[in-house]
């Protein structure tokens, strides 16, 4: 009789469940709004989220510089890092050592938002939401997320959502909530495979998607190629340009050329995008920034140096 009564215990859990799957997102209540609120310019912010298919394609490098560059363009900013468990915007930030409280402890009621949100020293519209460093991204929830989200977007006016690479729990609640997305990609083939199928996974499982377009409008997606090697797609050492928007078919946002100096802003906590405007990595993440809010800028850093005469000769 133990063992009769666990099998309908089980089974009617499993009804629950699927009960549960099937509910709609136009079904469940809004605590985030709507999103077409948003596509006619409700007052709340837009979440933005930062993703990629493939890990180590420079993706928290970019969201910190997109971030702050959403900021000094006096935007109210505030970059959440979705990687639970493995931290790391941050040192991009360089304020890790000023984390008390991250994203899980206000997610389970451990704090107030307020007391985990990290004003950034040199621009006061950036803050940071940290990730935490000892939980496991099972402690995420959609609901959890949701509240979150709804608070930060009715106090900001962009939430950029720093997400884990690929389509496990942190990218999927990353990405479910989005208004826009910002792909991530390096100019090879496995790195732009991987974003295809994080395409898919955007335009077909967000909430967006699941309003469907008589609702609402689709996740806003776009891409942002980095490391960039003008020479190398000339040779056809690594996908052109032309070649990435072939394979996946969005626009192009911003092209983030190849560079030595984004390893030593990560080292010093300081986004790249605050280098002088002459360095082309500060300027391209500008250029970035400017598109996203809708301004027409031409592609830079898109073709080889021109050789000297001189290092013809000598190399």
């Amino acid at each position: 009789q133990g063992y009769r009564l666990s099998c309908v215990l089980f089974r009617q859990r499993q009804q629950l469940l699927r009960r549960q799957c099937l509910t709609t997102a136009s079904e469940k209540p809004f605590v985030l709004s709507h999103p077409a609120g948003v596509d006619k310019g409700s007052e709340r912010g837009r979440v933005v989220c930062v993703t990629s298919g493939k890990g180590g394609v420079g993706k928290t490098t970019a969201a910190a510089s997109f971030s702050m560059g959403l900021a000094k363009r006096g935007h109210k900013t505030c970059v959440v890092d979705f990687d639970i468990g493995l931290r790391n915007l941050d040192i991009h930030l360089g304020c890790e050592r000023r984390v008390i409280f991250d994203f899980v402890n206000v997610l389970m009621d451990e704090c107030q938002l307020h007391q985990a949100l990290l004003k950034d020293k040199r621009d006061s519209n950036l803050s940071l939401l940290a990730a935490s460093q000892t939980r496991d991204k099972d402690s995420l929830t959609v609901d959890g997320v949701e509240k979150i989200l709804a608070d930060l977007t009715a106090e900001f006016d962009y939430v950029v959502l720093d997400s884990p690479a690929g389509i496990e729990s942190g990218a999927r609640h990353a990405m479910y909530f989005c208004d826009d997305a910002v792909l991530v990609v390096n100019p090879e083939l496995s790195s732009c495979r991987d974003a295809d199928k994080m395409v898919g996974f955007i335009a077909s499982k967000s909430r967006r998607a699941e309003l469907g377009q008589k609702e609402c409008l689709p996740v806003q997606q776009s891409l942002l190629i980095n490391r960039y090697d003008p020479a190398r797609a000339e040779a056809e050492e690594s996908l052109a340009i032309s070649d990435i928007e072939e394979l996946l078919g969005l626009p192009v946002v911003g092209v983030v050329p190849e560079s030595r100096e984004v390893l030593a802003c990560t080292n010093t906590g300081s986004p790249a995008i605050l280098l002088a405007d002459d360095v082309p990595v500060s300027g391209a993440f500008r250029d970035t920034v400017g598109r996203f809010l809708g301004e027409e800028r031409n592609l830079r850093f898109i073709k080889p140096e021109p050789v000297s005469f001189f290092r013809r000769i000598f190399g």
